[in-house]
């Protein structure tokens, strides 16, 4: 009889288990669907995904033709120290892998302050969704729009300056996939922020300033301090752009970045954790104080 009681109640809990997962799944496609519909509600926006992508790096690149000289005789120790002469591309793919990050950052960062102003934080937080899926449900949207960006990018550099890309696009697509991970992982962090602090700004600008000096966005790190370049190599982007640019621009297969992919999985892992326990300690916190809705 006992036997039979201890079935049953294993029976029961895996197919409990098996609805709450469903149901976590709905509310992450209800999430997703909501952003979708948020976005294309305002298709004005669109406008960023086209200006920004030859905006930014106008500068740099304006500043590389002058470093290049007119007759092009700084290209050869370009090609030197980056082991590349297309000193476009070695910008272009610099800085829309930082625009990437950083809108990756901004988007989870501030997906909690988004609720509070739209004035539903509290009563979603009340729900007994996982809290995790409130920031992961944006997630596909953020993806699908970068995706544009990133073809923004790349039609624009070749229609106004002829930019060649050699691209290997199986190895950038996994090298994409293996960055969520640590950016993800930071972008927790930062939501988890939002709660205390109630805005995110301050630390994101942080972030990407230390991404646009240490991670060498528009330059090689060989030309910084030594003391530069040991921080850069324990940031994520570092290797994020350092694993893109060798596929995009040399045609890198994917056996040759194993040691990047690798090290981007271990950040990966780490930052996700981080990013976990840090959400998990002070949505605790603020559900105790009942500062959940408070702005």
């Amino acid at each position: 009889m006992q036997s039979t009681l201890t079935n049953e109640g294993l029976v029961a809990a895996r197919s409990l288990s098996r609805t709450s997962l469903l149901a976590h799944l709905r509310a992450f496609w209800a999430v997703t669907w909501r952003e979708w519909y948020h976005f294309v509600r305002y298709p004005t926006w669109v406008i960023a995904f086209v200006i920004w992508p030859i905006l930014f790096p106008a500068m740099y690149i304006m500043g590389a033709f002058s470093l290049a000289g007119p007759q092009g005789t700084g290209i050869t120790r370009f090609t030197e120290v980056t082991g590349t002469a297309n000193y476009l591309g070695y910008i272009v793919v610099g800085t829309t892998v930082w625009m990437w990050a950083n809108t990756m950052l901004w988007n989870t960062g501030l997906v909690l302050r988004e609720e509070r102003m739209r004035g539903t934080l509290e009563s979603n937080w009340m729900s007994p969704t996982s809290r995790f899926f409130f920031v992961l449900g944006a997630g596909p949207v953020h993806a699908a729009t970068m995706l544009m960006f990133v073809f923004a990018t790349v039609v624009e550099f070749r229609l106004f300056f002829g930019t060649q890309f050699n691209a290997n696009l199986g190895t950038l697509l996994v090298v994409a996939l293996c960055s969520m991970p640590a950016l993800y992982g930071l972008g927790f962090s930062f939501a988890s922020l939002v709660i205390t602090a109630r805005e995110a700004n301050t630390f994101v600008f942080l972030i990407r300033g230390l991404v646009m000096i240490f991670c060498g966005i528009t330059y090689p790190l060989s030309v910084m301090p030594a003391w530069m370049q040991s921080v850069s190599t324990w940031l994520p982007p570092t290797i994020i752009i350092r694993a893109a640019r060798a596929a995009a621009l040399n045609n890198a297969p994917l056996s040759s970045l194993t040691s990047d992919l690798t090290l981007l999985l271990i950040h990966g892992a780490v930052w996700l954790s981080l990013g976990y326990i840090l959400f998990t300690l002070i949505e605790r916190s603020a559900r105790r104080k009942g500062s959940l809705g408070s702005y």
